[in-house]
């Protein structure tokens, strides 16, 4: 008999639905349950793709006895992570506040039916006692008890974390100190100290790439000379490091793409490594993570001109594609969805591991006489001592030299190989798909397939970026209002600090691919919300839930990067660019006031607010941004070949619509011929007449 879950849109929700538990999804009624019988609410949040999320439920939540004691002492709620990261960021902070250590998934957290403040909270508990952790339903028993006899220390222990709770990232931003590099400084400084030189990435393990740090790092480094790794006098004198920062991201992008979270047969990362080689992952695919992949691999390639970086890149964007992107036919064409299971049948990885016997069996003897060492087959089997997960283990030109053969002949019998691979692979059960589409997620990876189109000159690929936006437009914008979720069921779930925030920043990345009067006066709607609806007017920065948002214990304001950029970050930088491009100074002050409300975390915790330096550093080193004014496409084509090649640039090309009353106002003038406008900051240059004038300007500006 299915329980309340079972009618929810949530595929995470809809596994548990068989469950003997008696769940409910947060809902009033549920509380309503909760406080009208004086029952504790056992919280239970996780993701579909999650693999100790699936051990619990198959352990505990669907065995008979377990149910029994959950229904009989609490009240039982389910939470999909991502479709309420509100409920997931306080009760992660809770968590963390409670037991002293970092949180995860799944968390498992029992709250106080009146006010919803935890008075325990735990992650995966396992059915019988093991990994130095009591038995589930001794905890459940345990829990119960404690409320039921010591409803003072529960309320006493309840109060101090509400207390904790509504103080913490409560920074005051109207402070007059001046904004500096010291953070930046300092994050470069740690970064360096953290590096692993031989693998990349943060020493040890488990490893998770660590996107915003790198794309700093690149930041920094903007208007150097390709594969100058010593030249770092090129930065202001307080930010050099003691190498160039560079060859950090190459090892860490090089590592990662020669290693088993980059998927050898199929294209696409997986979540996190748990070795320091990258070698074995946690075989869940999210799009957030490759949505920030895609447009560091390209913007490699476009910075070192190796096609290698391209090569990862496309191949990225060929497993959204394939994978990823849903299809016209379900009513949703154009969005992407949200990830893919670590398991299959079970097992975790069982869809992405190898036996060799297979292998062999499989190809040619060429075919294999390459394979095997390349993807590592001939060593000892690297995934739980019984199968292979297949690597970059010899570079292609050693395979050929060993076999005596050339390197053409060595990357043909490669690709041919992993074709035969991939389609046997393909006819194995697949790993389940998670098809929310979720808007922060769609914003993450049309803004890096917008990047990634100009990084490597695919002006193609911009138009699976423009049916996203589409889609999202279609289906997630009703009647001036934004929400986290697109499809029949948007409405249920308000949009979020990083719905609006990633949004924005995709339309301005869009927008300087193709110019669209729809996606500027969306950009100007989303920004005029997140001043209306979201920021902290009184302190400076943007609250993670709008000012109409369902009240909970804890209004998140939250500056650091987690597995996604900072909200707050790419919400200071979106604005920052929107600003300079329209001359809107509310849209730059109230970058400013975030800057400003995040000074002290940012000097505190440096590497964990890359995001936000990334905003800080546009702050006090204005990106030159450029507007074209165009009547033809002869003309596009001449200015858009000037800008080929410019780095630290934000470039409009607008056409001129003769006889247009409903032109935006603050675009400037046409000239005949087109004319640009370069501006740094709010400080402009004269008009520029004539591509090869742009081209001799940018080059000085970006030396």
């Amino acid at each position: 008999m299915s329980n309340r879950l079972a009618a929810e849109s949530s595929p995470y929700l809809r596994q548990h639905a068989d469950n003997p538990v008696d769940w409910w999804p947060w809902s009033e009624a549920a509380l309503g349950v909760a406080r009208a019988q004086d029952k504790p609410i056992l919280l239970s949040i996780g993701y579909s793709a999650c693999h100790w999320c699936h051990v619990m439920a198959h352990e505990s939540f669907e065995d008979e006895a377990t149910a029994r004691v959950m229904n009989d002492l609490f009240v039982n709620i389910k939470v999909d992570r991502e479709e309420r990261p509100d409920l997931d960021k306080i009760y992660q902070l809770s968590h963390q506040a409670l037991t002293q250590r970092g949180g995860g998934w799944p968390l498992t957290v029992f709250l106080a039916p009146d006010d919803l403040v935890p008075f325990y909270a735990g992650t995966y508990f396992p059915k019988e006692a093991r990994y130095g952790m009591p038995p589930f339903s001794y905890v459940l028993q345990q829990v119960r008890e404690f409320w039921d006899s010591r409803r003072a220390d529960v309320r006493a222990q309840t109060t101090a974390l509400h207390e904790f709770l509504q103080g913490y990232d409560r920074a005051d931003g109207s402070s007059s100190a001046a904004l500096s590099d010291a953070s930046i400084q300092a994050a470069v400084v740690r970064i360096e100290a953290s590096f692993d030189p031989l693998h990349g990435g943060h020493r040890g393990a488990p490893k998770f790439p660590h996107c915003p740090e790198m794309e700093l790092l690149f930041d920094l480094s903007e208007g150097r000379g390709a594969k100058d790794e010593d030249s770092a006098s090129d930065l202001p004198s307080s930010l050099a490091p003691r190498t160039s920062p560079l060859p950090i991201v190459e090892r860490t992008l090089t590592r990662m793409a020669h290693g088993g979270i980059h998927d050898q047969i199929g294209g696409g990362f997986c979540r996190y490594s748990v070795d320091e080689r990258w070698e074995i992952p946690h075989f869940e695919k999210m799009l957030y993570d490759n949505a920030q992949l895609l447009p560091l691999y390209a913007r490699c390639a476009a910075r070192f001109g190796e096609e290698r970086y391209a090569v990862v890149a496309r191949e990225t964007l060929a497993w959204v594609i394939r994978e990823m992107v849903a299809p016209t036919t379900s009513g949703t064409g154009g969005g992407f969805y949200t990830a893919l299971d670590a398991d299959s049948e079970h097992e975790e990885g069982k869809f992405y591991v190898w036996q060799r016997d297979e292998v062999r069996a499989l190809l040619t003897d060429e075919e294999f006489a390459v394979a095997q060492p390349y993807f590592g087959f001939d060593r000892a089997p690297n995934f739980e001592q019984a199968a292979w997960n297949p690597i970059v283990a010899q570079p292609i030109e050693q395979v050929a030299a060993a076999l005596g053969i050339t390197g053409y002949e060595a990357r043909a019998r490669l690709r041919s190989a992993r074709k035969e691979l991939f389609d046997a692979r393909s006819r194995r059960v697949r790993p389940g798909l998670d098809d929310k589409i979720l808007t922060s997620c769609n914003a993450l990876m049309i803004g890096g397939i917008a990047r990634a189109a100009r990084y490597l000159d695919a002006a193609p690929l911009v138009g699976l970026a423009d049916n996203a936006l589409d889609f999202l437009h279609r289906t997630a914008w009703r009647d001036g209002r934004l929400y986290a979720k697109a499809g029949d069921d948007a409405a249920r779930f308000p949009a979020y600090l990083d719905d609006h925030a990633f949004l924005l920043d995709g339309l301005l990345e869009c927008l300087q691919c193709a110019w669209s009067d729809r996606d500027i006066a969306w950009a100007i709607q989303l920004a005029d919300a997140l001043l209306e609806r979201f920021e902290d007017r009184e302190h400076g920065g943007f609250f993670f839930t709008a000012h109409d948002h369902e009240q909970l214990p804890q209004r998140p304001k939250p500056w650091t990067d987690e597995s996604v950029p900072s909200g707050n970050g790419v919400a200071a930088r979106s604005l920052l660019r929107l600003g300079h491009l329209t001359g809107e100074t509310r849209y730059l002050d109230a970058a400013e006031r975030t800057l400003r409300a995040a000074n002290s975390t940012m000097q505190q915790m440096p590497q964990a607010c890359t995001t936000l330096l990334r905003a800080l550093n546009d702050f006090l080193h204005p990106r030159t941004h450029v507007v074209i004014r165009h009547r033809s496409a002869d003309e596009e084509t001449a200015w858009r070949a000037a800008l080929a090649g410019s780095d630290r640039i934000d470039a409009y090309v607008v056409p001129d619509r003769v006889g247009d009353t409903e032109r935006t106002p603050w675009l400037p003038k046409y000239l005949p011929g087109g004319v640009a406008y370069i501006c740094q900051g709010t400080h402009c240059l004269p008009p520029v007449e004539g591509a090869p004038l742009l081209a001799l300007a940018l080059r000085r500006l970006t030396r």
